[in-house]
């Protein structure tokens, strides 16, 4: 499932979306519903948006619109774009485009909401950076269901700090503030958990959200030309089959010039680390199709939750 070029999509396109039919959803007894709640076995497509960016912000609007209106049109039930998809990454760019979700002056929020609701799909809006608490700024991605109702917002809990001389360094913690919990977001294509970027490194993170009943963890994201070839699939397999669970990622496409420069390579995970889909640095749209009764499969061949050593070591849950 290769990178698809993004193409303009026009009002019929979002027209003909909305009447798309919901996702089939599986209850225990196999009962057919029109929508699924977190015990439910659904079948989604997904789209992960791979957009460049630039410093125009009007033109990054466009073009993100543009790329959920593809994706519906295609058949996503769940629409996924990349961290910071507003603004170039860089520290000084967060505080010119910070925008404040909770007065209503955020015209990124105002498009997600209005894409969402017109191509009638689940929307994970990447990352923006959000002003709030006083001037503080976040790493925020906000979650819109199908009616373009904010379903949930997550604050980047693990701010990206590294230092690889000669190679990288980065601090997002010169301006950006930590988030204070972990965001679990019931849908109707099932329950998600987001993390960001570097969130992805911590696997107490993915493991807590498995026990939370999660079935799928998107990661918008935007690893380096350093990072990236290392451990950029290499993390979304780990999480994915440690916690037998699927896994997403929606990064940048690659950019040119100096600056931070994105690795790319949009991928989807399944609960066995199978790759169900994947793209280059090049712009694009990486579709992918999800079964979540695979993860009650993949349990029953390999029941890892019930061979845990709970006198051994346990994992506590400090923010429910």
């Amino acid at each position: 499932m290769r990178a698809a070029a993004l193409l303009g999509a026009g009002a019929a396109l979002a027209a003909a979306a909305a009447t798309r039919r919901l996702p089939r959803c599986i209850g225990r007894l196999g009962g057919l519903r029109p929508a699924c709640s977190a015990n439910a076995t659904t079948e989604i497509k997904v789209a992960l948006c791979q957009l460049s960016v630039g410093a125009d912000k009007q033109g990054n609007l466009a073009t993100a619109r543009s790329a959920i209106d593809e994706a519906a049109s295609a058949g996503a039930d769940l629409v996924v774009l990349p961290e910071m998809w507003n603004c170039p990454y860089s520290n000084d760019s967060f505080p010119t485009y910070a925008e404040d979700v909770d007065a209503g002056d955020s015209p990124s929020a105002a498009m997600l909401a209005a894409a969402a609701a017109d191509n009638r799909v689940v929307l994970v809006g990447g990352s923006i950076p959000e002003r709030a608490n006083g001037g503080r700024l976040y790493n925020t991605c906000l979650v819109y269901g199908r009616d373009g109702r904010l379903l949930g917002r997550h604050r980047k809990v693990h701010l990206f700090d590294i230092d690889i001389p000669g190679k990288i360094t980065f601090k997002e913690s010169l301006t950006l503030t930590p988030g204070e919990g972990l965001t679990v977001v019931d849908t109707d294509v099932g329950r998600l958990g987001i993390g960001i970027c570097y969130d992805i490194r911590f696997p107490e993170m993915a493991m807590l959200y498995a026990a939370r009943g999660v079935q799928l963890i998107l990661y918008p994201g935007a690893f380096n030309m350093t990072t990236g070839p290392a451990h950029w699939q290499l993390l979304q397999q780990a999480r994915a089959v440690d916690n037998q669970l699927f896994v997403a990622t929606c990064s940048p496409a690659r950019g040119e010039g100096p600056g931070y420069i994105a690795w790319g390579h949009s991928t989807a995970v399944g609960p066995f680390a199978e790759i169900l889909g994947t793209t280059d640095e090049k712009p694009g749209i990486v579709y992918a199709d999800m079964d979540f009764a695979q993860l009650a499969e993949r349990r029953d061949n390999m029941p890892l939750r019930q061979q845990k050593r709970a006198d051994l070591y346990a994992l506590l849950d400090l923010t429910r």
